[in-house]
């Protein structure tokens, strides 16, 4: 189901799967993503695992207002804001790539509100990360995401408040780290040593799947992840607002 969520002065779009009843899961994806990268996740945590699924797409992409400001510190503040729209207590916090930069910023802050963290390949960065920048298009209103918010996130990857890396330690959720392994592009060292940081994490390396485990090995992956939420949560799920 899809719907549209005003929190933090915008709107964000969603792709909703399972009970309403269920755990709630809010997954967010990466750069240049939306909800629907999730969406044989969400067929089977939601519609069969008996979760309640949101995906939702970060402010600048997709179907969400493309609106700033852009920053890290700006996203992780919007899906506090997107759970409290929807009156979801404690949830579970999924985020590939970038948008594991953002949950790894929630969990840090408000460690409180989640039951669990699971990071996709991904991590706050330790030291800078030099992505290739885009060519700004000619039509840069066709791109799938407004093109406003390349300098400020890239901006941010290449110089990293190295708060964000040390602030890990205060994460007191049980977290899953799951890596691609030597075909990602993200340094697996950097993973390891975030896991080892996080008192209550777990590093699970799926060799071979690359930088997209969810979506290019998902019979890898969601074995993965459908045990962790079954740790977490009891076999009945229920939300636990």
């Amino acid at each position: 189901m899809h719907k549209t969520v005003f929190a933090n002065g915008i709107s964000l779009h969603c792709r909703e799967t399972g009970p309403p009843s269920g755990v709630p899961v809010i997954a967010l994806h990466g750069h240049p993503g939306t909800a629907s990268v999730w969406d044989e996740v969400a067929r089977e945590i939601g519609d069969a695992g008996g979760y309640r699924f949101l995906a939702m797409t970060q402010r600048g992409y997709g179907l969400s207002d493309r609106t700033g400001p852009y920053s890290f510190e700006t996203f992780a503040a919007d899906v506090l804001a997107f759970a409290e729209a929807l009156g979801i207590g404690r949830f579970v916090l999924v985020g590939h790539s970038m948008g594991g930069t953002v949950a790894s910023l929630v969990a840090a802050q408000w460690s409180a509100r989640l039951l669990g963290l699971v990071l996709v390949d991904s991590v706050t960065p330790r030291d800078s990360v030099q992505l290739p920048v885009p060519t700004r298009p000619s039509s840069p209103e066709s791109l799938p995401y407004d093109w406003d918010l390349i300098p400020a996130v890239f901006g941010q990857l290449a110089a990293p408040d190295p708060g964000w890396w040390s602030s890990l330690a205060r994460i007191t959720v049980p977290t899953l780290v799951i890596a691609g392994g030597s075909t990602s592009h993200v340094p697996q060292s950097v993973l390891a040593d975030a896991a080892a940081l996080i008192p209550q994490a777990r590093l699970v390396t799926l060799e071979g799947v690359g930088h997209s485990p969810h979506r290019d090995a998902p019979e890898r992956f969601l074995p993965e992840l459908a045990g962790f939420l079954r740790e977490l949560t009891s076999e009945e799920p229920s939300d636990p607002a």
